[in-house]
């Protein structure tokens, strides 16, 4: 099995990098704020984080293929690294401190590209959270200072807390009456959004989530956080992984009754 332990020291300093990039704009007046084409705002914290995560991977993996949301495709090859500079934007720009730096490495394998190392750094929350394939998942402020985490054992919905993020992406994808159904067999239902409900379900805090609508660079880390932990990452139409455009996480005891209901 690959040793992903220098991957992951590098994701610790690339996500260092970034903290300090983003809580330095945090809550300021004078932060610029612009909206892209998709009708998404994008902060100028966005773009320097991802250019300052980009110039070190140049420098530490020149070989190594990038993808990010602000800048997009850069290099070819086996290993990309996948990247989320600020995921949870619009809490960012309005000073809600639920947001993430998401740093992800995948490799190409026979079933195509899996996500190995997974780094999720929330600097306003005081969280950190990274996984390495085959390593287990982690929490804590640094590699050397840091616990183990794992899922729940909640074998039964009506046991169960599920995350979510907002009802219109469901009720737009025509799936809102299941989603709905599933909440009301819940124990308990919370709108957390974004990168923390994924993490929350590593930790055993939650039980399971999803989101309807996401792209590679929201899901690859917290992927292989979930895996590492115990739990189950797929798409709603249940393939593993991060590539469905769409997102199930779980303990893994939940996780068919989760995909029955939002299918």
């Amino acid at each position: 099995m690959p040793d992903y332990h220098d991957d992951l020291r590098l994701a610790q300093v690339l996500a260092d990098a970034a903290d300090s990039a983003t809580m330095e704009r945090f809550k300021a007046l004078d932060l610029k704020v612009e909206t892209k084409p998709d009708m998404t705002p994008v902060s100028e914290a966005d773009k320097a984080a991802e250019e300052l995560i980009r110039s070190s991977l140049q420098r530490a993996r020149p070989r190594d293929a990038v993808l990010g949301e602000e800048f997009g495709s850069e290099g070819s090859g086996p290993r990309r690294w996948v990247i989320d500079p600020i995921d949870g934007t619009k809490n960012y720009v309005r000073g809600v401190p639920v947001w993430a730096t998401l740093i992800a490495l995948m490799e190409r394998g026979e079933g195509g590209d899996r996500p190995v190392v997974g780094m999720v750094s929330a600097p306003a929350l005081g969280r950190r959270w990274w996984a390495a394939e085959g390593l287990g998942a982690y929490t804590g402020r640094n590699l050397s200072s840091a616990s183990r985490i794992s899922v729940s054992k909640v074998n039964t919905l009506s046991d169960a807390s599920f995350g979510y993020a907002s009802l219109g992406g469901w009720e737009e994808r025509g799936k809102l009456n299941g989603f709905l159904d599933l909440t009301r067999a819940c124990w308990r239902t919370r709108g957390y959004g974004d990168f923390w409900p994924y993490m929350m379900v590593a930790e055993g805090a939650i039980d399971l989530c999803a989101e309807p609508e996401l792209s590679l660079w929201d899901m690859a880390a917290n992927a292989v956080i979930v895996q590492e932990a115990g739990g189950r990452f797929t798409g709603l139409d249940g393939k593993p992984g991060p590539h469905s455009g769409d997102a199930a996480a779980s303990n893994g005891l939940l996780h068919d009754e989760l995909l029955k209901h939002l299918q």
